[in-house]
């Protein structure tokens, strides 16, 4: 019984949080209680294979969270998105795309899924990007006609691209575990002058197969307004202008609402992706130039500025207090000898390496349900993921398979978080019903992916591989 204490550790850190309490909290206290479990065993005679040595090591784990030059990528980011929101400029995008757009059938849909998307790059945060699109274009494509369900859809599943559009949040915090993770599968193999992953690579990885799920979104879009015009009907332009309130010409807008975040999303991404600086120094470009584009804007004043470092600063304490939270937990699992009998578990299975990989991606499926993607980085993948790389597995390939597959957890009915966003912000007359009906197609589409990854690993590798 004793030997599957790591398991029981697991389980009841589920069971805490699904409890309601805080995420940091209750990752460091229940292995704290768990670690003086295996000390008060111990010092009654009783073997319960738990090796102390390994909390030891945490006061170097600690010190190493907060000097971690990776990580200060994360508040920058942050300030760069809620920048970008608490300033408005996602509303002149969203404006200028839907009069672009707007006059076709569709064109309100696709403005919304290529908003999405330029949020996505710019926000990289699932929920503000959901309750921002909500709030901007679901009245106004209801308005203008749209079934709710492929509104409610289209903005629920835009909304999380967040988790696979570089430069994302996500994908910065599982870059930086997976690079962990890697080393020590390859020391654990005998090789002793490791590769390393970066973030920068799972940007380049996630690259293609993001902006392949966006081109799906759009065709679906587009098919929908070919075949059921009814349920995409086109937009007036002139009763689009006046309802936005731009008096100036089109071009106007465009210039004004458009050019300013795709240069400055251009700015970040191409920098990273063309080697003149790491994820870390391109978050203070992108923090940088969103300062300067509120500003421009004129839509900064001192109340807004307060609001936007308080959120930065509550986002990024949460962050780093799951992170510490986190490597508590690890340390306490890897104590009871929770890797080795993860490997053994992984060796059992039928199937091998391939086995092993659907089982981890069905668990980080379901529980993507009940915790957010900072909880499953931290807690989930530094137990799956060196054993998973130590089996031969890409960790570029693994990294996007993992993303993908926890924004289309959000996207699932009836717990996944973008669906919770949206109802906080659509009206009474969409009931949830409807949104779950609309995201299925959606969620069909991202599964699509995932199976052509599975299937096509080159379309996460190729382009790192090719650039470096």
């Amino acid at each position: 019984m004793l030997e599957f204490m790591p398991l029981m550790l697991f389980a009841v850190v589920c069971v805490v949080l699904m409890a309601g309490y805080p995420v940091a909290l209750s990752l460091s206290g229940t292995a704290l209680g768990f670690a003086g479990l295996g000390l008060g065993l111990q010092a009654l005679g009783i073997d319960a294979h738990f090796d102390p040595i390994f909390l030891a090591a945490f006061p170097n784990r600690l010190y190493g969270i907060m000097t971690n030059q990776t990580l200060l990528a994360v508040p920058l980011f942050v300030l760069m998105g809620v920048l970008l929101e608490k300033s408005k400029v996602a509303e002149t995008l969203l404006d200028a795309m839907a009069l672009l757009f707007g006059a076709l059938r569709g064109g309100l849909g696709i403005s919304v899924t290529l908003v999405g998307m330029l949020l996505a790059a710019s926000t990289g945060i699932v929920g503000a990007t959901v309750v921002t699109m909500g709030l901007l274009s679901l009245p106004t494509m209801l308005k203008r006609g749209y079934s709710p369900a492929l509104a409610t859809g289209t903005i629920c599943a835009t909304g999380t691209l967040g988790q696979i559009i570089p430069p994302s949040i996500a994908l910065v915090l599982l870059g930086d575990v997976l690079s962990s993770a890697y080393q020590q599968a390859q020391l654990d193999m005998g090789i002793f002058s490791p590769k390393t992953v970066s973030v920068g690579d799972l940007f380049l990885g996630a690259l293609v197969p993001g902006l392949i799920l966006v081109a799906l979104y759009i065709v679906y879009v587009a098919l929908i307004a070919w075949f059921r015009p009814q349920a995409a009907p086109a937009a007036d332009r002139q009763e689009l202008m006046a309802e936005i309130g731009h008096r100036g010409s089109l071009f106007t807008l465009l210039l004004k609402g458009l050019i300013p975040p795709i240069l400055l999303i251009v700015a970040v991404l191409g920098s990273i992706l063309g080697g003149f600086a790491t994820p870390t120094e391109a978050s203070a470009v992108g923090a940088f130039g969103a300062l300067i584009l509120a500003l421009a804007y004129r839509r900064l004043d001192i109340a807004t500025l307060r609001d936007v470092l308080r959120t930065t600063t509550h986002v990024t304490s949460m962050v780093f207090l799951i992170l510490i939270g986190a490597a508590l937990f690890s340390l306490t699992f890897r104590a009871y000898g929770g890797e080795e009998l993860v490997g053994h578990l992984f060796d059992g299975m039928p199937g091998g390496v391939v086995g092993a990989t659907l089982i981890v991606m069905l668990v980080i499926f379901l529980l993507g349900f009940i915790l957010d993607f900072i909880e499953i980085t931290f807690v989930v993948v530094p137990i799956v993921g060196p054993v998973l790389l130590a089996m031969g597995l890409d960790p570029i390939w693994l990294g996007i398979m993992i993303a993908i597959n926890l924004q289309t957890s959000f996207l699932t009915p009836p717990f996944g978080f973008a669906l919770f966003y949206l109802r906080g912000v659509a009206p009474a007359s969409v009931s949830t019903a409807t949104i779950y009906r609309g995201v299925l197609p959606f969620i069909l589409i991202q599964l699509g992916m995932l199976v052509a990854l599975a299937f096509f690993p080159g379309l996460a590798t190729w382009l790192p591989g090719w650039l470096q």
